[in-house]
């Protein structure tokens, strides 16, 4: 298949492009030519690289013309985050390409109730960017259930990976946390450490789209959760991390209002963010329907992260990562 993937040299595409031109699909990767995929591969040779800005030519009413023309037997969308730059690409795209697969967020449910949460039985979501990540989602399966394009939306995760910040045991990207525990100093931990943390590796997530795109039928109006097998726990997490550096975690409980008093209004927002939802998601529709089968646990795919981080200078730790 001749396919167009749009935010193709982000997180995702790092691994998405790849997969798709060694399964013999021909790749045409849309992105604003500001960055390069995270890590090498000899596919990115074969890929045909279009520069664009969809910010401005959504705005001018031209990104869906420039998609359309590129001839694309399918489209996957990594990188829209309004209703209104959703639409109007599903309406440039309707009856000229065969099959529209979305990235969402699992920010589209809010806090968790029933665990792990299925995709029928979430929350409604808050904070503009779940709730648009939502709308998009239903205004796709509406489209397809009138008979209109087909379309499919996966909803990744705390997605994690080489060249990638990942969130960090306390719901945040604070460096500092990583540091902390490798060196067995106490950490500050707001709430019960009992809320919960779902990442998934970035391969993991290309493996999903490039699922979607294969089994298109099957695929077809669904939307499906794509996470790791298994969330952590804030003290879990925290344990786990510890002991990557053969150290034990020395956690410390306190309240919301003191944990904002020891760290940054940034770290302290990002926290409360992630941890007030506490997401933990069920992905047996995408492995009943599509095959889905992460490769990496959230401990391992995180822990990868981490240490890309320590090899390339980023993070600077005084004890050795072991484990």
């Amino acid at each position: 298949m001749r396919i167009v993937v749009i935010g193709g040299s982000g997180h995702i595409g790092t691994f998405l492009i790849p997969r798709l031109v060694r399964a013999g699909h021909e790749a045409i990767s849309i992105s604003r030519g500001t960055s390069r995929a995270y890590t090498e591969s000899p596919e990115w040779q074969q890929v045909q690289q279009v520069v664009a800005d969809r910010q401005r030519e959504d705005a001018e009413g031209t990104f869906a013309g420039r998609i359309t023309g590129l001839r694309p037997d399918a489209v996957i969308d990594l990188v829209c985050f309004t209703l209104e730059s959703a639409t109007a690409l599903v309406e440039g795209l309707r009856g000229k390409t065969g099959h529209l697969v979305n990235c969402g967020s699992i920010w589209r449910s809010g806090r968790s109730a029933l665990v792990p949460a299925t995709e029928e039985t979430m929350t409604p979501p808050f904070g503009e960017y779940g709730i648009e990540k939502q709308r998009i989602a239903v205004m796709l399966k509406e489209e397809t259930a009138r008979g209109g394009l087909v379309t499919t939306s996966l909803h990744p995760g705390h997605i994690v990976g080489p060249g990638w910040e990942p969130i960090n045991p306390l719901g945040n990207t604070d460096l500092s946390v990583w540091q902390t525990l490798a060196t067995g100093r106490p950490l500050l931990v707001p709430g019960l450490g009992a809320e919960t943390v779902h990442h998934v590796h970035a391969d993991d997530v290309a493996q999903a789209f490039e699922l979607a795109v294969t089994n298109r039928d099957r695929a077809a109006g669904e939307d499906f959760n794509i996470t790791s097998a298994a969330a952590l726990s804030v003290r879990g997490f925290a344990n786990a991390a510890a002991a990557w550096f053969d150290q034990e975690a020395q956690l410390e409980s306190v309240t919301w209002e003191q944990f904002r008093q020891a760290t940054t209004a940034e770290h302290a927002d990002k926290s409360l963010e992630h941890l007030d939802r506490s997401p933990c998601f069920s992905i047996a529709k995408a492995k009943n329907i599509l095959g889905y089968a992460p490769r990496y646990s959230s401990l391992d795919a995180v822990r990868e992260s981490v240490r890309w981080l320590i090899d390339n200078g980023t993070l600077t730790v005084e004890q050795p990562l072991t484990r």
